[in-house]
């Protein structure tokens, strides 16, 4: 078992159900079918084979774990390096977990092009877990931009009324970024000669300036992932054309590409220009924080006030990320995960009701409490958890930024705290809108409640929301030796520099 590629497996096996969907032939009816139990199978295998990362992953180690390296291009020292730690083990497992929910969330509603859907969502999870497991630069930038063309599709072909406006302008946004990353990781390789990163944060030395130049061209592309202000004008737009699943995987995994790039090479590879630059975060993440909860609030499209609340909450992370501090990088970690499952189950909440009315509209809506139990409560559960109701999964990692945001800078922790009251006026508002009231529509009046195949996609969603709230140890435990590297390794680096300054 030991000698099992394990994560090649969990990388790559998705890709083995998209061409067993590319040779499917026959009448469309059965193409459709086979294509979707194919997608589902494969994406349920992965899930259950992720989890034996986590079962046989050593808490008590830093280090990266189920390291698989093999020379790719050896005239220029790049490889396949592949391995895990406390960091990213659980954005591996939030990307298989989700995917084969979205397979289940479009089961009936996708009806045109099914196979080649299918082919796409199974692309897009290789991309998204080799990207978290990729330990090489280059390898890195391959799956960080190659999880673009597949969500340029997902959006551009299955989305709404506006979808090539909101497909381009989402791959243009995320591409721009990305080409200047890329001029920094071709610096970086002709300074050290390889893209390996663990060989890269052993030797590479870089004058404050050149630090400061890089550490600016990375965050150009990961603050657009996130995204922060004042570049997340893509997502709202993204979120409202793409269908339901396609907004499930942008809330819940594609934003936390840029929140994993920030704490696995901004900070490690340039601890002077992260120190330099943490007050700018600061500024932007408050920014975010007040001003996109300020926007969510007039909002009239139940997705778009879900995706203002998503900038709000990634705002927390990128604060919680540079106070650079045990509770401050735990609590960024443990909020984008819990995000990851809470705005994902918010999505599928309006695709339930979208499924069924083909508006998103919230002034449609009213009253569903007496005709969706069901879904009345599964609502208000995520809800409630999206605010940071303690004892659900939103509430530990909020409670912890601010606690560590505090220790650096009481201001940065009041004026982030505000969110909060922000947070749950806005969702709250949604909350009672859709629901509550008396149900005076007649368009409403036939409208049915959630079927088992819904049941069925939240039950998990509830379950590891409650836990994550009730037990965070269970995943604070296995992060906390790699936060504890990452914090000991940046200051140690500041140490030296302010050493080498006194040296005449």
């Amino acid at each position: 078992m030991s000698s099992w590629p394990i994560l090649s497996l969990v990388t790559f096996l998705p890709l083995v159900g998209a061409l067993f969907c590319l040779i499917v032939n026959g009448p469309k009816e059965a193409v459709d079918r086979n294509c979707r139990s194919v997608a589902l199978v494969t994406t349920l295998a992965t899930f259950l084979i992720s989890l034996l990362l986590w079962i046989r992953f050593d808490p008590t180690k830093a280090g990266f774990q189920f390291e698989e390296k093999v020379a790719w291009v050896p005239a220029l020292n790049i490889g396949y390096h592949a391995g895990i730690d406390g960091i990213s083990l659980f954005f591996v497992l939030l990307s298989t977990l989700l995917t084969p929910i979205c397979i289940l969330a479009s089961w009936e509603s996708i009806k045109v092009r099914v196979k080649e859907y299918m082919i796409a969502f199974l692309v897009l999870e290789t991309f998204m877990v080799g990207m978290f497991c990729a330990l090489d630069l280059t390898l890195f930038y391959i799956f960080f931009e190659g999880v673009l063309i597949p969500m340029f599709l997902i959006i551009g072909v299955w989305g709404g009324k506006r979808r090539v406006y909101a497909a381009f302008k989402f791959f243009l946004y995320t591409l721009l970024g990305s080409v200047l990353m890329l001029l920094a990781i071709i610096t970086v390789y002709r300074q050290v000669g390889t893209t390996d990163l663990p060989t890269v944060m052993e030797k590479l030395d870089l004058p404050f300036t050149w630090q400061c130049w890089l550490w600016l061209a990375f965050f150009a592309s990961f603050s657009v992932k996130v995204p922060m202000w004042p570049v997340h004008t893509w997502l709202p737009d993204a979120h409202v054309e793409a269908p339901t699943a396609g907004s499930v995987i942008l809330a819940g995994v594609l934003l936390k590409m840029g929140g994993y790039g920030f704490l696995r090479f901004s900070i490690p590879l340039f601890p002077e220009a992260t120190q330099y630059f943490a007050p700018l975060v600061f500024g932007l993440s408050i920014v975010a924080v007040i001003y996109t909860s300020l926007v969510a609030l007039v909002q009239e499209d139940m997705k778009k006030l879900i995706a203002y609340s998503s900038v709000a909450h990634m705002g927390f992370v990128t604060i919680g990320a540079f106070v650079m501090n045990m509770q401050g990088v735990q609590g960024s970690i443990f909020q984008m995960l819990s995000h990851g499952v809470v705005s994902a189950a918010l999505f599928l909440c309006v695709g339930v009701v979208y499924d069924r009315m083909h508006t998103r509209e919230i002034a449609a809506y009213g009253g569903l409490v007496h005709r969706m139990p069901r879904y009345a409560f599964t609502f208000l559960f995520f809800t409630l958890a999206s605010v940071g109701l303690p004892g659900l999964s939103g509430f530990v990692g909020e409670f912890l930024v601010l606690l560590g945001a505090f220790k650096a800078n009481t201001w940065v922790a009041f004026l982030a705290a505000t969110s909060l009251i922000l947070g749950a006026a806005y969702a709250l508002w949604l909350y009672r809108k859709i629901v509550f009231g008396e149900l005076t529509k007649d368009s409403l009046k036939g409208i049915l409640d959630m079927n088992r195949r819904e049941i069925a996609i939240f039950l998990p969603l509830v379950l590891l929301t409650i836990w994550m709230g009730v037990y965070p140890n269970s995943f604070l435990d296995p992060m906390a030796p790699a936060v504890d590297k990452l914090i000991g390794d940046y200051q140690a680096a500041l140490k030296l520099a302010r050493t080498a300054a006194l040296v005449p």
